[in-house]
């Protein structure tokens, strides 16, 4: 049944239970229908459609763990298109955002004052992870790539400046094309927030002890038994 709709979305066609009830208006088009052989399996292959709403990618490679790391970098970058055609927001990446969140917190941190200027500023601290392990990542000193984007993000323009992982500098990630999806980043700042306050209201941890033959047969011997043997 899944391959009928895939099939019906990609031609334009309507799935018909009855023959009798087919009329013109149910058919689809399709340029090419053909069986071909890839490897060691059949498979049919229906191309030059005028209107498709439906496709299929073919993967192939030597290995079975080689596939399924394509498949899974397919299923991410389809993924990605799919939400900034869905939302149609994007934003700077190389770690450009973390550090102008981290700078306005740290701004605002300022003007709050008492405990609560002490959490926002870890929160910004806790922000900047992203653009510092972008940088340990590619080999390059995290404390000066800190601080030179922290003086980027100063400036009036500064917003869109972030690490470029290939040339080690400090660059403007929209020239470069290094883009995300807003609504994926807003995600995982807000999955992150509510990961570490969950974390936060833990009162206490109970750690399940272990069995009691377990404990006798770690008990060392008494010094009776000791001077008995």
């Amino acid at each position: 049944q899944s391959d009928m709709e895939k099939l019906a979305r990609a031609t334009g066609g309507r799935i018909v239970t009855d023959l009798d009830d087919l009329t013109p208006q149910d058919l689809g088009t399709a340029g090419v229908v053909e069986a071909r052989k890839i490897g060691e399996d059949k498979m049919i292959f229906v191309e030059g459609c005028k209107n498709p709403r439906s496709v299929g990618i073919l993967i192939r490679a030597g290995l079975e763990r080689m596939v399924d790391e394509a498949e899974r970098a397919m299923t991410d970058a389809l993924s990605v298109v799919s939400d900034v055609i869905e939302h149609n927001k994007i934003v700077a990446g190389g770690g450009a955002v973390e550090v102008e969140i981290a700078k306005e917190l740290r701004d605002y941190a300022a003007k709050v004052g008492g405990r609560e200027q002490l959490a926002i500023e870890a929160f910004a601290d806790a922000i900047e992870i992203i653009p510092r392990t972008l940088a340990e990542n590619a080999g390059l000193e995290p404390i000066d790539i800190i601080v030179e984007l922290r003086a980027a993000h100063e400036k009036t323009d500064g917003c869109p400046m972030g690490v470029n992982v290939f040339t080690g500098k400090v660059e403007d990630m929209y020239n470069n094309g290094v883009v995300e999806p807003a609504i994926v980043k807003e995600q995982a700042v807000k999955s992150a927030t509510e990961s570490a306050s969950m974390i936060l209201r833990i009162d206490d941890v109970i750690a399940a002890s272990k069995p009691k033959e377990e404990k006798e047969k770690e008990k060392p011997p008494s010094e009776t038994e000791s001077e008995e043997f």
